[in-house]
């Protein structure tokens, strides 16, 4: 029974399909007589009449792909088979995507990996038999680690996140990032259920492990580089361990530096140990000059005791030869080697002595004294002249 329809049995106007008259009837009575209430927009009291309304757009459906209005049912499986053809084009259309140049598709087929998909138009059996996800594989991620981004560098950071112990049992204070993409698709959406907090958790211990190998004096010094990389390549292995799909491009060390709490004390630690370097340096330097001298002078102490030595060794030999040649001569002439040998010994003596030659008999000498030390002056004197 269509809403339009009374219980009373009271007729109804055929002339509207809300049961009542158009709106440009006029306000007459109404089909059982009586004067009908003005209502806005037509709405009748019972609600709209769906029997009415969808006669109608039978018709409609019927003069625009040209049946007749009396059709029958023929017309009504025709009409449906049309809308039936229509879905099913529709459904078979929604298969067809679009991949941009910074994504790769990845189709599944009833949740099961089947294929990837490069940029470009492509199709895919509609749902729910496959379905595409499109990751972004070229747009470079951020993770902070002991920071946000709202937290300016040099800024005391009151996560716990970012204190560390080092290899030498002190705590720093580290502020860091990690850049990642896409480097495997399927993997990334199949193996990885947060990526953000995976490679954030992976990147907090790999830098852990990396500080406590490491000394704090290198950390804040030229060693940051060195830590950087080291965490990079601890990252990427422990990522390529989880099959996640995903490439590290790189490790900022933003900051590294002791607690506010202990900066103070940090720092005396510091001072002390540059005077010690200091200290050590200056005694290095007075080591390797001196070192060098203590060594030459030894050097030439036994290079000295070595000649003096082959001096004495030749002198030895020498005078050994001039005895051996002597005595082979006083071998040959006795009398002859005696008296030269005298009258050597005699010169080399008395070279240094005042002499005075005296006559045994002065009578018979010319010159009964003749001071002989006397005569080498003038010799010497006439020579100058």
């Amino acid at each position: 029974m269509a809403w339009g329809d009374k219980n009373d049995g009271s007729p109804q106007s055929p002339q509207s399909p809300w049961g009542g008259k158009p709106s440009g009837g006029g306000s007459g009575g109404g089909a059982g007589g009586g004067k009908e209430p003005p209502r806005g927009n037509n709405i009748p009291p019972d609600g709209p009449d769906f029997d009415a309304l969808l006669r109608k757009a039978r018709e409609q459906y019927q003069q625009m792909f040209g049946g007749g209005a009396g059709g029958g049912e023929g017309d009504t499986k025709k009409s449906l088979m049309l809308l039936a053809g229509g879905a099913a084009f529709l459904w078979l259309a929604s298969g067809i995507y679009f991949i941009k140049a910074d994504e790769q598709g990845v189709v599944t087929r009833f949740g099961v990996f089947t294929r990837t998909a490069e940029p470009g138009i492509h199709y895919h059996l509609p749902a729910p038999i496959e379905a595409v996800a499109k990751p972004r594989v070229t747009s470079i991620n951020r993770i902070e680690v002991g920071y946000l981004s709202s937290t300016r560098r040099g800024s005391e950071s009151s996560n716990s996140e970012s204190l560390m112990l080092t290899g030498d049992e002190n705590i720093v204070d580290v502020d860091f990032e990690v850049q990642w993409k896409i480097s495997n698709a399927p993997d990334y959406l199949f193996n990885v259920r947060e990526p953000d907090d995976t490679v954030k958790a992976v990147a907090e211990s790999s830098m852990r492990e990396v500080m406590g190998r490491a000394k704090i004096a290198n950390v804040l010094a030229d060693g940051k580089l060195q830590v950087e990389q080291d965490t990079k390549k601890l990252i990427q292995e422990t990522l390529d361990g989880y099959k996640a799909g995903i490439e590290i491009v790189s490790v900022n060390l933003l900051k590294a530096d002791p607690p506010l709490q202990v900066l103070d004390a940090f720092r005396d630690v510091q001072t002390a140990r540059a005077d010690l370097e200091t200290a050590r340096n200056q005694a290095e330097a007075y080591r390797n000059d001196i070192t060098p001298k203590a060594r030459g002078q030894a050097q030439q102490m036994i290079l000295e005791a070595e000649g003096y030595k082959q001096e004495v060794i030749a002198r030895a030999k020498g005078e050994a030869s001039r005895f051996l040649a002597v005595y082979n001569e006083y071998k040959e002439a006795k009398d002859v080697t005696r008296k030269r040998m005298y009258l050597e010994t005699m010169e080399e003596i008395m070279s240094g002595m005042t002499k005075v030659v005296m006559s045994n008999d002065a009578s018979r000498g010319v010159v009964p004294y003749m001071p002989l030390p006397e005569l080498k002056p003038r010799k010497t004197e006439e020579a100058g002249k």
